[in-house]
């Protein structure tokens, strides 16, 4: 729940605790001028009814339990000293959060021990120990507060489970978009693969056909052979190891220098894009995949949340590490104000699974000023765990 929201629901329940334990002092004070039975115990413990019927309201999202059981406490005794003139308001908003916040092993019990108290406290004060009326119309008082008490709990236990199928359906979906990104992976998996061995198979033959009439150049075709195995060993540990898919269609694998159509692209759906790249001519092919794709899922968010807008994208690389920087300026609706929630869900996912397989760090969210911006740092081939 959002900080912001949390504070104005604490604030209400402040408000309800102190207006209970007024409504409940001004009860206290009640005589039997109406010719009904009224509390003539001293003021002072009067008060101190109305104090733990109504103050143990305000943190009852806290203690939901504890608060349950101090009002009920509180009401009971206030039932048999002829206090109540209202059917268990509080019991009802403390038994709502039982509902809501308790597991069903803990908060069954907890009503039908509350129902039990209340019944049967509201009945004996009713009928028995000050009489206002036959033994039908304390059942039906009786009943009325079982309703409110019931009905409260009810409605905090359905607004839980809904809540909870809420959660399922999301954790679904987000491993629906897990999965439909592993597929995209197995798609640009072939054509790394495929341009490693191709090589290899190449060189092979080469070194094979060559070995006895020139040394030189088979020892050449060797280190070749070696040094693309290597690296395809290395894409295949780290795209494997996230790969769950089998069967996807093929297509040809975009580079770095397809940034500048996706800049392109962007411009053309209201994104204005400030492009920079820099000394990233000798990054690996799959690599060079990894940013484009990042790039292209986070350009894809800006034009999705915040066209029309500007957007500045930072693509540089040195011997340790590769930076991509990608910072929208926001909706032009909102200026100077930060997106409410992160934008493009399922596309964050399929950035993270890519800096995860390469072992590098990922940031995302709003920026202070207003806008979002994602933040990735991918080491270099030579520094990659593999």
């Amino acid at each position: 729940m959002k900080p912001k929201r949390q504070r104005h629901l604490h604030a209400l329940d402040l408000c309800a605790a102190l207006a209970l334990t007024a409504v409940y002092i001004g009860f206290a004070q009640l005589t039997a001028d109406d010719g009904q039975p009224a509390y003539t115990g001293p003021f002072w413990l009067g008060c101190l009814i109305a104090a733990a019927v109504g103050l143990p309201i305000a943190v009852r999202r806290r203690w939901p339990l504890a608060v349950l059981v101090t009002v009920l406490a509180a009401l009971a005794t206030a039932s048999l000293l002829d206090i109540p003139r209202e059917p268990y308001a509080a019991a009802g908003l403390a038994a709502y959060l039982v509902g809501l916040a308790e597991p069903t092993r803990r908060s069954v019990p907890a009503l039908a021990m509350t129902l039990t108290v209340a019944g049967g406290a509201v009945y004996l004060g009713e009928a028995v120990v000050t009489p206002a009326g036959d033994g039908r119309g304390a059942v039906g008082v009786a009943g009325l507060v079982l309703l409110v008490i019931g009905g409260a709990w009810g409605a905090g236990f359905t607004v839980r489970r809904r809540r909870a199928g809420a959660v399922r359906e999301q954790r679904r979906r987000s491993e629906h978009a897990l999965a439909e990104e592993r597929l995209r992976i197995a798609r640009e998996l072939h054509d790394i693969v495929s341009h490693n061995l191709s090589l290899i198979a190449v060189k092979a033959g080469v070194a094979g056909h060559v070995a006895e009439a020139d040394p030189r150049e088979a020892r050449a075709a060797l280190k070749v052979i070696e040094e693309t195995s290597r690296s395809a060993l290395v894409e295949m540990r780290r795209t494997l190891g996230v790969l769950r898919t089998e069967g996807a269609p093929l297509g040809p694998a975009p580079g770095l220098d397809r940034l500048d159509s996706l800049a392109a692209e962007a411009n053309r759906a209201g994104v204005d894009v400030d492009l920079t790249v820099r000394a990233v001519e000798t990054l690996a092919e799959g690599t060079q995949l990894t940013v484009y794709r990042i790039v292209q899922e986070s350009l894809t968010n800006a034009v999705r949340h915040a066209a029309p807008t500007s957007c500045r994208v930072t693509v540089e690389a040195d011997e340790r590490e590769i930076r991509i920087d990608i910072a929208d300026e926001g909706p032009p609706s909102a200026p100077g104000h930060p997106v409410r929630e992160l934008p493009g869900g399922h596309g964050l996912l399929g950035i993270r699974e890519r800096v995860m397989m390469y072992g590098g760090s990922f940031e995302a969210g709003p920026r202070p000023e207003g806008g979002f911006a994602v933040s990735v740092r991918l080491p270099t081939e030579g520094n990659q765990r593999t």
